[in-house]
């Protein structure tokens, strides 16, 4: 390490090489601080004894103080984040960081001590370093720092590369000085442990270092430390850069709020814009001797030694051991940032051996001077020269490869990845010819190379000298810039080889960049043998050989659409984007991450509909959230499938294109343009060359993709119909749908496959090269973009963007197979990423020598290359040749097939290999390879033919799913011409009846007792009303036995009520394919997976039978509308008689032909009932004879017999033909046993009803040909859209589907009749597009109809052997409840609202009191809000649990209605007045004990009464609460951070308060649910900041008497519940629950619920578990 201490009189400049030998070095001895690599851990100092810890807490302002270090960090931990919207550029994220700072000038707060960070998130290119280093060397804010993030082995050549990302840094807002005590063997100051967190702020600095602020000096000692907060920083992540802006004051240590803000003035004022000076110039600031010293940085809040929040975790703190730092005008500290042995001074004054080496080092040190400083050479004894001087200068990277092809390729690849150009080297003859395919691909798609070929002197050219070819303008018009240097002499001046350097480099970066080529004339000695040679060629050179900076500088002018010229450029544009109702984005490749960025807001803007281009590295999405809201940018991937429907692309009919990038792989969308034409068509990318292939573009705009969004985003309003957006959502939801369904669930390993799986492996901070042929293909159909975010670092979150992007390259210039395996690699180091190429066996086998290159891991991440293997041109066999041409031709002249072992090409070169052939040893390759550190093979084996067939299917499902969701959303719009976007009508009313009827038996599902006279079904019908008058009916028949009642049906009926009404019906629920669940998050706030499967299957049936009511037809239509030849007459579908076989064999049989005679041809019998399956033989064999072999028999045990038993029955029954047996076997682990030792076919039920898991997984396990049928029953499994999901599976599979009835009455079997009548016309669409013969008929399960003695409805539905979906469609829709099988009706009482006075302990508070239902029981239950919340956020939970109990909801004070009307001077609103108060509250509103529900800070109370005031408490339920804080240190931060938000509320605002409380990591879950907008509207209805202020103080957690040594002597039940995502609170909750249970031995507490998919706020985010939880535990409170 190096400390620079320079006299402050010094006139020349910092940095400057002339002035080292005024430098003071000062050598610190390296310490170790490295217990873990990468990591930093405090070590004890043992000789540093009884040391006061000390700070000095430094200002500019005013002179510094010494205060107490934890003072110091208690002044960070009230640190409070605003997060602001995403910017466009960094300037613009330094705009908006501005304002920000402008409007707290405007409302300054009025505490005396607090700290403020804004952040922003901005483009996400690497700009911290080139910030750094464009500061002035007259600087007068400091500290000034860069940080680099680079990990492995950091080196001064990354920098010079520009790809380093790291932390920018000015200014401080606190700094931290002083030194560690040591005493008993621990820290005093450090002594605690945080994992850092990024609502935390980062400190930088030194540790065993001491600083002197008035000397300016540095020195080692052991135990100090130097840390600072930037004012103003700049951290870079992966895909991601934080903008942030950090003020601090305290009145009587650092400086007053407004001093603190002209200190932050004058370091933006500074730090100005990113621009001007080069990087590899900057590099020269840090020629001075090194160490390895370290940079720390770490979370702020560990500075004080406490966890805040009363955890204890291992403390790491990130370090950086390269790092340049400036902490005052004379002193500056720096490590690792240049070669130690290079100085740019000296170096052309050493003596060159001959003009050769000039000549070459001249053109080698202007490229690095450039920026080019990646050389790939190959050998070669006429560029000898060049070889020598590039691998000697200590700023170049080389590479070598004997193959010239493969070498230009891998530099192609370097330039793609890294955006800069590459440099060849050559000898001459052939090995220039061998570039020509690589300098294609680079001319065609912009990629900068420059070539620099070796070449015999103009003596020996054309006379047959050996290896002497024509050389000039040898690649023609493929490059940009041609020129020939002369052989090198000192006639010529020095000057004329740099200006050549830099005009060619110019020419290749400009637009349209590409590869330049200069030719080099060497005469011999071409080795560094001493020749003779005049100084005087390096005349005017002094001033260059003084500096970094090349000779050159070319410098374009700027023409930024700034508003003042914007209209007379693009007016013309602008408005035909401006009134475009059908707009169709379309980003095609995107290589520049800036661009991506802009592209993505420019989506989220506009709200067009994008179609993206897999290179645009928006295809492949990495999602924040499980759900998207229907508002985020709408992403149509399935454009090319769409496009296979002549029906869409009639329909499509856009008016507006506007592409962003040029090259689209997409024949189809290509097609669609040409096809769309003569709209506009406007097509934006940064070169001026033609992409028209069509001759359809009506406005070139030649800009860079930022400069056009800015324009747009400033000037454009989104406007788009609704209609047709909508419509786009709904066909791309159902062809993803049915592509991914076919995809997965075909059991072999199909390429379609591969290519979804390997895309989702790729981690965020991965990279993918496609190869040409089927890979980029297929990963432009099937690429995976629904993959979830892998990212680690929470500043995504604060994006303000739902996603983020995969860095794709591919060579599509030209569009060849060649050099891709060399490509990839060079594109590995380019990009400086971890990264996955996909190509093909061809291709693979085309550039084998590639693999040399692979093997040289130069600088660069590991690398997987996944190489499809279908032994030849896959292509060939999606063409039309495929099927016009002889076999044998193909595999010869187009497929050219193959049987060479790409296991023995890898051993060859030593790279892994390892070969897959199953989707598991895929999944398990991909997962291993990309967790360790080595280069990876990864072989997929296929089939040609296979691959062609799957194909051709997925094509013909895709095309029948386009055409049938436009018929359906068609058909739901044709009546309506007001139809709008998605909404059909608003929901004004649900309810619900109770029923009882009486059946003829018990069902087949209940135990078999004579001692009942009668047997009764009792179930709920769910009426749903239209705003226009039209009416839905839904059935919610819960059974016992299937885990559901009819009280927590009740309780989810009642909450749906409430959250149901006024929202508005999807129009693509009818599609099914996850239109449902997609509406019920979205719509209802509600997770799909939170409803019980009864009450989702009655809710389905109402909303898509409101639908059909509004729409004047029957439910079937709406699934499928009527087409031309659908039979609809009184069979079409098929009734399976239901026979409960308690009788003798006789008995069974002839009530078999009974039914036989009435017209059943199918009948199902229930065994497994009786003691010895021998018995159940017997009925079967005398059944079939009974009634014949025409008609069909299943038998049904229902999982109750052992395997043994099952299989003698199976043997048994062999001759009676039975169609197949329902769940033979208790352990599902032997059906497929089962299936192969017997042969008789095998139906499920129980395994995929009853399983809560995805319904797909489980069926994975069941393809076996032995499987026959699936057996569905829809209010058990959950509803018609995963029944349909479901059924469809079977239906590929080639297996029934049979839906079953579980003893609905009419109005469910009138829905299920229709439903079927459905499954059994799609059964007839896959089996006409397999090719496959259909089943003549199925018959469905619903003969369960023949149990009801009475039905639900006035007239009974007409059902007997078979019912017709006609019929059943009409009953539905006109069917009237008879009132006499009513028990009782969802009369919901509504909320009572009422004001109630009370006094307590010198307050007296007017407090807003909520209030639902009458206890049976004198139940009566409290619901206690969190800080900001308010009783009405408990409502829907009340009105869930409101039929049987009292429920009441109180506004504390300061919240929602809730006054404060007097307080005595300076009384505290302790938790002691706020008990004392909500005591009295209840005394008045009951009389006996309640249960308390609290939630956060109504947690608190709830726990405080519960420990406290048991004498009024039946129980509680703690949600997200804890029982304070045990450490002094963390309750005194605390109480400074809620004091400081009080603080802040008052004097800036509800608002801005709303946006930093919910800015923090706590709230991330909520803030990703769909609803969050409008709880954070409710948030801001609160009208008494002060009282709100008040409360947060004084009911700080930080002053609330902790209660975790009262948890011992809990007597009161408590229940805790948490939400699965929030860690902190999961870990209190678990040491309370062991507190409660272990200390008072109680063994009856309940255990902590966990609501899944959750955070914090586990009421808002997912109340259904919740309202279970509550219901439970009142259940337990009333039992015991």
């Amino acid at each position: 390490m190096s400390l620079s201490a320079l006299n402050s009189h010094n006139t020349l400049p910092l940095f400057s090489p002339l002035q080292t030998h005024q430098k003071t070095i000062f050598t610190i001895t390296k310490q170790n601080h490295f217990l873990k690599p990468g990591f930093l851990c405090f070590n004890l100092f043992n000789n540093r004894q009884n040391l006061f810890p000390k700070a000095v807490v430094g200002s500019s302002m005013r002179e510094d103080k010494v205060v107490d270090v934890k003072d110091a960090a208690l002044l960070v931990s009230t640190c409070i984040t605003r997060n602001l919207p995403p910017a466009l550029t960094l300037d613009q994220g330094l705009d908006k960081i501005k304002e920000a700072v402008e409007e707290l000038k405007a409302k300054p707060p009025s505490c005396s001590s607090g700290m403020y960070r804004i952040q922003v998130a901005v483009p996400p290119s690497e700009k911290a370093f080139h910030w750094f280093c464009c500061q002035p060397e007259s600087s007068t804010a400091f500290p000034l720092f860069f940080l680099s993030k680079e990990m492995e082995n950091p080196t001064y050549k990354s920098l010079a590369l520009g790809i380093t990302r790291g932390v920018f840094g000015i200014g401080s807002a606190v700094n931290f000085k002083g030194c560690f005590s040591h005493g008993s063997g621990e820290y005093t100051a450090f002594q605690g442990y945080l994992p850092v967190k990024s609502t935390s702020s980062m400190a930088y600095g030194f540790l065993d270092i001491k600083f002197d602020t008035m000397l300016s000096s540095m020195k080692h000692e052991t135990g100090s430390f130097y840390l600072f907060i930037p004012q103003i920083e700049l951290d870079e992540y992966e895909d991601i850069s934080i903008l942030l802006a950090t003020l601090a004051w305290n009145d009587s240590s650092i400086c007053t709020f407004s001093e603190a803000v002209k200190k932050f003035e004058l370091s933006f004022d500074q730090v100005g814009r990113c621009g001007g000076e080069r990087m590899c110039s900057a590099l020269i600031k840090f020629d001075t001797m090194e160490e390895r010293v370290n940079m720390v940085c770490m979370n702020a809040l560990l500075l004080d030694g406490r966890d805040l929040e009363a955890s204890t975790m291992e403390l790491v703190s990130p370090i950086s051991c390269q790092f340049s730092a400036r902490l005052s005008p004379t002193l500056a500290i720096s490590n690792n940032m240049h070669h130690r042995d290079y100085n740019q001074v000296s170096f052309f004054k050493q003596d060159f051996p001959n003009i050769n080496a000039l000549w070459a080092s001249l053109i080698v040190e202007e490229c690095t001077r450039l920026g080019l400083t990646y050389f790939c050479i190959a050998p070669g004894s006429r560029s000898s020269p060049l070889s020598v001087a590039a691998s000697s200068h200590p700023l170049t990277t080389c590479i070598a490869c004997i193959d010239e092809r493969s070498l230009a390729f891998h530099a192609l690849g370097y330039a793609r990845g890294s955006k800069k150009p590459a440099v060849i080297i050559t000898s001459s003859g052939t090995a220039v010819s061998n570039l020509l395919p690589a300098v294609v691909e680079a001319s065609q798609d912009f990629v900068p190379l420059l070539l620099l070929t070796a070449d015999r002197p103009p003596e020996l050219q054309d006379v047959g000298a050996n290896q002497a070819i024509n050389q000039v303008n040898h690649f023609g018009s493929f490059v940009r810039h041609f020129f020939s240097l002369p052989a090198p002499i000192d006639d010529i001046s020095a000057r004329m080889v740099l200006t050549t350097i830099d005009s060619a480099v110019y020419m290749a970066t400009l637009s349209p960049r590409g590869p330049v080529h200069i030719n080099c004339h060497f005469r011999e000695p071409l080795e560094n043998s001493p020749q003779v040679w005049l100084r005087s060629c390096l005349e005017g050179l002094e001033f260059w050989m003084l500096n970094t900076e090349p000779f050159t500088s070319y410098i374009p002018l700027q023409h930024p659409m700034t508003c003042n010229n914007i209209y007379g450029h693009i007016a013309e544009v602008l408005k035909l984007i401006q009134g475009a109702n059908r707009g169709l984005l379309l980003f095609g490749p995107i290589h520049n991450v800036d661009d991506i960025w802009a592209a993505l807001l420019l989506a989220k803007h506009l709200m067009w509909p994008v179609a993206v281009d897999i290179l645009s590295g928006l295809r492949l999405r990495k999602y924040f959230s499980s759900f998207l809201d229907s508002k985020d940018i709408l992403f149509i991937d399935q454009l090319d499938h769409l496009l296979l429907s002549d029906s869409f692309k009639d329909w499509l009919q856009v008016d507006v294109i506007v592409q962003i990038g040029s090259r689209i792989t997409s024949k189809r969308i290509s097609q669609m343009l040409e096809h769309s034409f003569p709209c506009p068509y406007i097509l934006v990318d940064e070169h001026p060359s033609r992409h028209d292939p069509s001759h359809i573009v009506t406005h070139r705009i030649q800009s860079t993709i930022t400069q056009f969004c800015d324009c747009l985003i400033k000037t454009c309003a989104p406007r788009i119909s609704n209609k047709w957006r909508g419509f786009l959502r709904g066909l791309d939801m159902m062809t993803a749908w049915e592509t991914s369904f076919l995809i997965s669930s075909e059991n072999s390993l199909t390429e379609p496959y591969a290519a979804g799986i390997i895309l989702e492996a790729l981690r965020c901070e991965s990279a993918l090269f496609l190869g040409n042929s089927m890979p980029i293909r297929d990963a432009n159909m099937y690429g995976c973009n629904w993959a979830p975010c892998t990212h680690s670092t929470s500043p995504m979150f604060s994006s303000g963007l739902p996603c983020h992007w995969i860095q794709v390259g591919a060579n599509r210039g030209a569009s060849g197979i060649d050099g891709l395996i060399s490509t990839a690699i060079g594109f590995a180091v380019g990009c400086s990423k971890r990264v996955l190429c996909v190509i093909g066996d061809v291709s693979f086998l085309h550039d084998t020598n590639g693999l040399a290159i692979l093997k040289q891991r130069i600088r660069r991440k590991p690398m997987v290359i996944v190489v499809i293997n279908n032994h030849g041109g896959g292509i060939f066999s999606q063409l039309p040749v495929a099927n016009v041409t002889e076999r044998s031709i193909l595999d010869q002249f187009f497929y050219t097939s193959h049987d060479v072992s790409i296991h023995d090409l890898c051993a060859a070169h030593a790279v892994k290999h390892v070969q897959v052939q199953t989707k598991i040893e895929l999944q398990d390759a991909l997962f291993t390879s990309q967790q360790e550190d080595a280069d990876c093979v990864i072989e997929v084996e296929s089939c040609i033919d296979a691959n062609a067939t799957f194909h051709s299917y997925l094509r013909k499902f895709a095309r029948q799913a386009s055409d049938h969701a436009l018929n359906i959303l068609s058909k739901l719009s044709a009546t309506d011409s007001t139809f709008q976007g998605h909404v059909i009508y608003k929901i004004v009313k649900m309810e619900y009846s109770l029923y009882r009827v009486q059946l003829n038996a018990p069902p087949t599902s209940a135990s078999c007792s004579n001692d009942t006279a009668a047997f009764y079904r009792e179930g709920y019908v769910i009426t749903l009303s239209l705003e226009d008058g039209s009416t839905g009916y839904g059935e919610v028949a819960p059974l016992e036995t299937h885990k559901e009642n009819l009280l927590d049906v009740e309780e989810q009926l009642q909450f749906l009520i409430h959250v149901i009404e006024g929202t508005s019906i999807d129009y693509i629920l009818p599609l099914l394919k996850g239109s449902i669940s997609s509406w019920l998050w979205n719509s209802l706030g509600i997770l799909p997976g939170s409803i019980s499967p009864s009450v989702r299957c009655g809710l389905e049936m109402a909303l898509l039978s409101a639908i059909a009511t509004r729409e004047g037809c029957n439910l079937l239509d709406i699934l499928c509308p009527r087409r031309e030849g659908l039979s609809t007459g009184p069979s079409d579908v098929q009734i399976c008689a239901l026979l409960d076989s308690y009788g003798s064999p006789m008995d069974t049989a002839f009530v078999a032909s009974a039914l036989v005679e009435e017209g059943f041809t199918a009948i199902k019998i229930k065994v497994a009932r009786r003691a010895d399956p021998i018995e159940d033989i017997a009925v079967i064999q005398e059944v079939r004879k009974k009634v014949g072999h025409h008609i069909v028999i299943r038998a049904d045990a229902n999982r109750k017999w052992t395997f043994s038993e099952a299989v003698q029955f199976a043997c048994s029954v062999q001759d009676c033909c039975l169609q197949y047996i329902e769940e033979p076997v208790r352990n599902e682990d032997d059906i497929i046993k089962f299936c192969e030792e017997t042969g008789l076919p095998v139906a499920l039920d129980e395994t995929i009803n009853y399983s809560r898991e995805n319904p797909l997984e489980v069926l994975k396990k069941y393809t076996h040909a032995g499987i026959g049928a699936v057996v569905i029953k829809p209010s058990i499994i959950g509803g018609f859209e995963t029944a349909a999901m479901v059924a469809r599976w079977a239906q590929q599979h080639g297996k029934m589907s049979v839906v079953s009835a579980a003893f609905e009455t009419g109005v469910g079997l009138s829905a299920y009749i229709q439903f079927a009548r459905y499954l059994d016309l799609q059964n007839a669409d896959i089996c006409r597009m397999m090719d496959r013969k259909p089943e003549l008929s199925i018959a469905h399960g619903l003969g369960t109809y023949r149990w009801f003695k009475e039905d639900v409805t006035v007239e009974p539905l007409n059902i007997s052997f078979a019912a017709s979906a006609v019929d059943a469609g009409r009953f539905l829709k006109q069917c009237q409840i008879d009132p006499n099988m009513v028990v009782k009706t969802s009369a919901q009482g509504q909320i009572r609202k009422y004001p109630l006075t009370v006094e307590a302990d010198g307050f007296s508070f007017s407090l807003n009191i909520l209030e639902i239902g009458k206890s049976i029981d004198d139940t009566v239950v409290v619901f206690l809000h969190g800080f900001l919340g308010m009783g009405d956020d408990w409502i829907p939970i009340m009105k869930a649990l409101s039929s049987s109990l009292r429920c009441i909801a109180i506004d504390l004070p300061g919240h929602g209605g809730s006054k404060l009307l007097d307080v005595s001077q300076g009384q505290s609103l302790s938790m002691d007045v706020v008990v004392n108060m909500l005591c009295k509250v209840l005394h008045d509103l009951t009389p006996g004990k309640v249960v308390l529900v609290g939630y956060s800070m109504g947690a608190r109370i709830s726990l405080y009464m519960a420990l406290k005031r048991s004498n009024k408490v039946e129980g509680a339920v703690i949600i997200s609460g804890s029982p304070g804080l045990t450490d002094p240190d963390a309750r005194t931060s605390r109480r400074a951070k809620d004091d400081f938000r009080a603080c802040t509320l008052v004097s800036n605002g509800l608002e801005f308060f709303l946006d930093t409380w919910y800015s923090e990591e706590l709230w991330s879950s909520l803030r990703s649910h769909p609803h969050f907008k409008q709880i954070l509207a409710n948030r801001s209805q609160h009208d008494d900041l002060h009282t709100l202020a008040k409360v947060l103080s004084d009911l700080s957690i930080g002053r609330q008497q902790s209660l975790w040594g009262d948890l011992k002597n809990c007597t009161s039940p408590i229940l805790l519940i948490v939400g699965e995502r929030d860690i902190k609170f999961k870990k209190i909750a678990r040491e309370m629950y062991s507190k409660m249970n272990d200390e008072t031995r109680n063994t009856d507490c309940p255990p902590i619920i966990e609501i899944p998919n959750s955070g914090h706020a586990v009421h808002l985010e997912n109340p259904l578990p919740v309202i279970a939880a509550v219901s439970q535990f009142l259940k337990r409170l009333k039992a015991s």
